[in-house]
């Protein structure tokens, strides 16, 4: 496929034609047919881009967008690190459980408090993860991001948790990342340290998908819920069906991952083939992922 080389200001002569007749358009005089609903411009008409019939042309645009930006950012590979957005880092883990105790305290009978103390209890031990995804992020980048080659670009779904973690440690040592933030119902900002001009918004799941998987080199997948299990069974499922090359998926954090999942049983059952179980790896440690990685692209390490 050809690189598309546009800017992020999108300044190219295409563009520039456009602007034009937006500009060019606004000169026209009032009459019920310029003020008619039906002379807007089309790619001005928002009423007309959000309709069902347009579902098709806005997966396009939602599929476009990021993949020029990361043309232009020279984004060559990403590793894709997935992972829950209640994981949290273990100051904050720690006073989030401090805070449920106090409550329990003065209501010591408040069965809803003492499974909220129980969640509490489980969200300080995972928490250790994000020291673990944000170390992993700050030995990636250092040591991918060299000399403007832009490989291996930390990349998550932009939100706070494992995903903040991982972004975070790529800004640590002022290295590019990437994230793919998606609109929800509820208040869904994209984490302070995502690299801004890398800081996308999608509407669509699928879409959204589709661009962590295009450049992804490897996939780490950290204790989390629904979206986590859902990107991490996706990946599954390419690879196993050879719709994707395969690429390493490293699942962080085996004592969670073996009580959530049985994949003995699943091979037990004959659901699954045994050579499947060698699709992903278990990992626990920062330096124990990154060795991994090595390994397997025959990476050469900066001492």
């Amino acid at each position: 496929m050809n690189k598309i080389n546009i800017p992020p200001s999108f300044e190219n002569k295409a563009y520039h034609a456009a602007a034009s007749a937006v500009k060019d358009a606004q000169t026209s005089a009032e009459t019920p047919q310029t003020l008619s609903h039906a002379y807007k411009l089309a790619f001005q008409d928002q009423e007309f881009l959000l309709a069902d019939e347009m579902r098709g042309l806005r997966l396009h645009l939602e599929y476009e967008k990021p993949e020029s930006i990361q043309q232009w950012h020279r984004i060559e590979s990403t590793i894709v690190m997935f992972g829950g957005s209640r994981i949290l880092a273990k100051d904050v883990a720690q006073a989030r459980l401090e805070e449920v105790e106090a409550r329990l305290k003065n209501s010591p009978n408040d069965q809803s408090l003492e499974k909220e103390l129980k969640a509490a209890q489980h969200i300080l031990k995972w928490s250790k993860y994000y020291d673990v995804a944000r170390d992993l992020a700050r030995i990636v980048s250092s040591n991918c991001q060299i000399s403007g080659v832009c490989n291996f670009v930390v990349t998550t779904g932009g939100g706070p948790g494992i995903m903040e973690a991982a972004n975070r440690g790529a800004h640590d040592v002022q290295a590019k990342s990437i994230g793919h933030n998606i609109v929800l119902p509820h208040e869904q900002n994209p984490n302070p340290f995502i690299t801004p001009e890398l800081c996308f918004q999608f509407h669509y799941f699928s879409v959204r998908k589709m661009h962590f998987l295009m450049r992804a080199k490897a996939l780490v997948c950290f204790p989390g819920g629904y979206g986590t299990l859902d990107e991490l069974f996706e990946a599954l499922t390419l690879i196993q069906t050879k719709k994707v090359d395969p690429i390493p998926v490293i699942l962080v954090g085996r004592e969670f991952w073996e009580r959530l999942i049985d994949f003995e049983f699943l091979v037990e059952v004959g659901t699954i083939s045994r050579s499947d179980l060698d699709i992903f790896h278990y990992a626990e440690e920062p330096a124990e992922i990154w060795d991994y990685l090595c390994n397997y692209y025959d990476l050469k390490v900066i001492d």
